[in-house]
């Protein structure tokens, strides 16, 4: 099986560095071992919320200087400054193109509300995500925060009381309806997406509306946990209309439905260009000819897909895109060069919460994100995505953005024919 470009990694970088060559005529295969970790993510988008000191970002370019100054490894120092620039609307133009809709400007960050409650800084949000512009308030003073009775992925009690900390009117109730009943007897099954699949059903939105237009008629508007509008985008709005207030959602614990969204929207647009999705399947050995690249996978066993360029988008530790052994860090496909501390007692500190060191390990490469073996350049091959060294994406809040960004600059690379 031959292909122009294999990329081994079916999240957000792999899928954009897919659907960009692949809009540009390129024949392309993703090959994805697990699920995508946009399917544990809210569905918004960062691109630099906190520098490496910890000084919060408003404006993610004007900030550029500052984080190649600190943090001259990261990929966008790496990448240079002109190139995020030029990126950065690319991206969001991509999204576009896959139907995504999103909401925000890079030109400054916007704040998410979180499921606990507090705000967050990041780029693009859906546009049914709780948000509010820096410096200003939320447009609601006495909004009511729905929770769904037995769901224990959102509290709505928790999403409340930090409100009112905030001076906002905000309370609590619990959503009662019988349609449920059957998941709510199964623990394992009464999450987001199983959720979504019911109250999406016309059937049911009689009682939807009924049960909220109870429980709201105090309020001047809605909150709900993000378990509606699945496979019918318009729910928010069509809920929103028929109920007279303003109707948003906030994220659940995963697997989170705006990522999943989100995902879905992305692998259809690739999908759609002609490229191939191999789900489930793993690379577990690679041949790195000078011109051509023989992967073999678990799936395929003696059959090695078979391309010019190959690009690793396969995540960090959390996708096992990186493996921590006891004294070092490997990536496991290629065996390439990994930046981590020497010492194993330098991985991590002791205060949880606090930025650790781990999340800053990562595929050494150029700054055309070429990646080594034993300090020598792998020809064409390319690292994209949480892989990389040099950032952590919790702390500076830039994961989303570096997987983009870092997406489009490769599939830019490999478009103009620059293979060594």
């Amino acid at each position: 099986m031959r292909y122009d470009v294999v990329i081994i990694g079916g999240g957000l970088a792999g899928l954009t560095c897919g659907i960009r060559l692949s809009e540009q005529g390129k024949h392309c295969a993703i090959v994805s071992s697990g699920q995508s970790a946009l399917h544990f993510s809210s569905g918004s988008l960062d691109l630099l919320s906190f520098l490496p000191d910890g000084e919060p970002v408003h404006q993610p370019l004007e900030a550029l200087s500052a984080l190649a100054s600190q943090a001259p490894e990261h990929p966008y120092s790496l990448m240079g400054e002109a190139a995020v620039r030029r990126w950065v609307p690319e991206a969001e133009a991509l999204l576009a193109r896959c139907g995504a809709t999103m909401t925000g400007s890079h030109q400054h960050n916007h704040l998410r509300l979180t499921p606990l409650g507090k705000y967050r800084p990041c780029w693009l949000s859906p546009p049914e995500i709780v948000t509010r512009e820096q410096g200003k308030p939320l447009a609601w003073r006495a909004p009511l925060i729905v929770g769904i009775e037995g769901f224990l992925d959102f509290q709505s009690s928790i999403v409340a009381d930090a409100l009112q900390a905030q001076g906002i009117a905000a309370k609590s109730a619990d959503l009662r309806l019988p349609a449920l009943d059957r998941l709510r007897g199964n623990p394992s099954e009464f999450r987001a997406i199983n959720i979504a699949r019911v109250l999406d059903l016309p059937e049911n939105a009689s009682a939807l509306l009924a049960e909220l237009t109870r429980l709201s008629a105090d309020h001047d508007a809605v909150i709900l946990p993000a378990c509606l509008g699945l496979d019918t985008p318009d729910a928010v709005a069509m809920l929103q209309s028929a109920l007279g207030k303003p109707v948003s959602l906030l994220p659940t614990l995963p697997p989170s439905l705006p990522g999943v969204r989100l995902h879905q929207a992305m692998v259809r647009r690739f999908r759609q260009l002609g490229g191939m999705v191999m789900p489930g399947d793993k690379v577990e050995r690679a041949v790195l000819g000078e011109t051509e690249k023989a992967l073999y996978t678990r799936n395929h066993v003696d059959i090695p897909l078979r391309a010019q360029q190959v690009v690793l988008a396969s995540g960090s530790f959390f996708n096992n895109g990186l493996v921590a052994e006891f004294d070092r860090v490997v990536e496991p496909v290629f065996g390439l060069d990994v930046h981590y501390a020497a010492l194993r007692s330098d991985w991590s500190r002791e205060q949880v919460l606090a930025p650790q060191p781990y999340r800053l390990f990562g595929v050494e490469t150029d700054e055309k994100l070429r990646p080594r073996i034993k300090g020598v350049t792998v020809p064409g091959v390319y690292a994209i995505g949480a892989v990389l060294a040099g950032f952590d994406p919790l702390a500076q809040g830039c994961g989303a953005g570096v997987s983009l960004l870092s997406a489009l600059s490769v599939a830019d690379t490999l478009l103009q024919g620059e293979v060594a």
